[in-house]
């Protein structure tokens, strides 16, 4: 597993295909804030208020100079079925043969329901215009995430 990243590191750059069919390259970005999260799953009910949170606060964050980023393990068809069924506005971008999860240490051993399984463990990555790591945060809880980090950013809703 690869060691968790912090704050100053060069963010692994990566190019995805996403929901629409467009490949989508981090260091394309450069020059812009980006929220990067992992997610385990599109459709799933922790998965959805997460990512229904982010789009709904797209806009203050995109004025606040943020770009969203989703990613998660499911096909590119899968995602445009999760952005249809709840009216995401946000980038959904897939990652099946989780290399970018490993990049960013968001895949590996977590508990649940008692058990060790290896999974996603959501992670939430703020990459700033230099493409350094500015905020790492792993095992975040769906609920309640997008205004934490919103806070953590001070950014106002």
């Amino acid at each position: 597993m690869t060691d968790r990243l912090s704050p100053g590191d060069t963010a692994p750059d990566f190019t995805l295909p996403s929901d629409t069919g467009q490949d989508v390259t981090l260091s394309g970005l450069r020059g812009r804030k980006v929220i990067v999260y992992f997610y385990p799953a599109a459709m799933t009910p922790g998965c959805t208020t997460q990512a229904c949170d982010f789009s709904d606060s797209l806009s203050s964050l995109e004025a606040a100079g943020y770009e969203v980023l989703g990613i998660s393990k499911d096909s590119p068809a899968k995602l445009a079925k999760f952005r249809e069924r709840d009216g995401l506005t946000i980038t959904l971008l897939s990652d099946e043969d989780k290399s970018v999860h490993q990049a960013y240490a968001a895949w590996g051993e977590k508990k649940l329901y008692g058990k060790l399984v290896e999974g996603v463990l959501r992670s939430t990555f703020v990459v700033d215009e230099d493409g350094k790591i500015a905020l790492a945060q792993y095992n975040v809880k769906a609920t309640g995430h997008v205004a934490k980090l919103r806070r953590d950013l001070e950014i106002a809703a």
